[in-house]
C-alpha cells in the first residue's frame, strides 16, 4: 500500500499546544516496524504549487499565508501560530493528499500520513486547519480530467464544515459527515448527508448509523474516487471527542469502510484527520488501525508495479 509522508509534516507548535504534531513521524515509524508498509511504499511529496491551492482558496488568503500577514483574529481562529515552516508543512500535506488520490486511482487504495484538514474554508482557516487538502486534491483531479465525481467520507468527530461549505450545490461532490451533534463547530454547515450523533454514542449505534449512511452515499454518489477522513477522535477518552467507541469498535469501523468501498469498486484515498488521545504516541497507535484493516483486506506492497519516480514526486 503506497503512502505519502514527509518528515516536515511535523512542525513544532510548542510544549503546551494541544495539537499532537508528533503523531505523524510516530505513525510512519509504527507502520514500518509492523510491516504494514515498506520503505519502497513511501512517496515523499513536494509543496503543492500555488496554482493548485488557488482552485480552492482565495488569492487574498493565500497571499497572507505566503507572507505571514494574517491578522491576530485570523491566527486565533486558525488555532496555530503562523510560521514559514507551518506554511511549507500545509503545502506538503496538501500535495500528499493529491498524490495519495493518484496512487489510489492506480492501485485501488492509498493514503496520506497527514491531511483531512476539513475546517479550512476558501478564505480562512480554523480549527487547526490551514488548507483544505481534500478539496485541493479534488479540484486538481478534476482539472486534469482524471476523475469527475467524488465522495468524501468524513468520520472525524467534528463536522467537516469547510469541505461541506466548499461543495454546497456541487452535484458532483458528495459529502458525508458522521459527527458529534454537540461538538465543534457550533454552527454546522450542510453536507450532502449529515449524521449527527449524541455524546456518548458507542460501538453498536455508531456502526449501525455508519453502515446505513455509507451505503446511501456510495449508491448516490457514483464516485470515481472516495476520500476517507479516518479521524480517531471518536474513541472514548479523546480530549475533544465526546463519543465512546472502543478500540475494537474503531477497528470494525475501518473494516466496514474499506469493505464497503471495495465492494463498490471505488478507489479509496485515506487521510488522517483528527485525534487527541492522551499522548501523540497513543494517537498514532489508533491511526494504525486503518492500515491494519487495509492489510487484512489485501492491500499489499506493489513494488513491481510502481513507477521508478514513486519515492518522490514533484508538482
Amino acid at each position: 500500500m503506497r503512502v505519502c509522508f514527509h518528515p516536515d509534516y511535523r512542525v513544532d507548535l510548542g510544549p503546551t499546544h494541544p495539537f499532537p504534531m508528533g503523531k505523524y513521524p510516530l505513525l510512519h515509524q509504527m507502520l514500518l516496524e509492523r510491516g504494514l508498509i515498506s520503505p519502497d511504499d513511501v512517496i515523499e511529496p513536494a509543496e503543492a504549487p500555488l496554482r493548485m491551492l488557488a482552485r480552492v482558496h482565495t488569492g487574498e488568503y493565500l497571499e497572507k499565508l505566503a507572507t505571514g500577514t494574517l491578522t491576530a483574529a485570523e491566527v486565533r481562529r486558525l488555532g496555530v501560530r503562523w510560521s514559514p515552516r507551518l506554511w511549507r508543512r500545509s503545502r506538503l500535506a496538501a500535495y500528499g493528499t493529491y498524490l495519495a488520490a493518484c496512487a489510489a486511482l492506480e492501485d485501488g487504495i492509498a493514503a496520506n500520513l497527514a491531511g483531512g484538514t476539513h475546517h479550512a474554508y476558501p478564505d480562512h482557516g480554523e480549527g487547526f486547519c490551514v488548507l483544505n487538502d481534500v478539496a485541493i486534491a479534488i479540484e486538481e483531479l478534476r482539472a486534469q480530467g482524471r476523475a469527475s465525481r467524488f465522495l468524501v467520507v468524513d468520520l472525524d468527530v467534528h463536522q467537516g464544515n469547510g469541505t461541506a461549505a466548499i461543495y454546497t450545490g456541487d452535484e458532483h461532490v458528495y459529502t458525508l459527515s458522521l459527527h458529534g451533534a454537540r461538538n465543534y463547530p457550533t454552527a454546522k454547515e450542510r453536507s450532502t448527508l449529515d449524521v449527527a450523533l449524541e455524546d456518548g454514542t458507542g460501538d453498536a449505534d455508531y456502526l449501525t448509523a455508519l453502515a446505513a449512511a455509507l451505503a446511501a452515499a456510495l449508491a448516490a454518489s457514483a464516485a470515481d474516487v472516495v476520500f476517507y477522513l479516518a479521524g480517531v477522535d471518536v474513541v472514548a477518552g479523546d480530549r475533544y471527542g465526546r463519543l465512546a467507541l472502543t478500540v475494537a469498535g474503531l477497528r470494525e469501523r475501518e473494516r466496514l469502510v474499506i469493505d464497503a468501498v471495495s465492494a463498490a469498486g471505488r478507489p479509496l484515498a485515506i487521510v488522517l484527520a483528527g485525534g487527541y488521545a492522551a499522548t501523540p504516541l497513543a494517537t498514532a497507535a489508533l491511526h494504525t488501525e486503518v492500515f491494519a484493516a487495509a492489510a487484512e483486506r489485501g492491500a499489499r506492497p506493489r513494488a513491481n508495479l510502481r513507477p521508478a519516480t514513486a519515492r518522490r514526486s514533484e508538482p
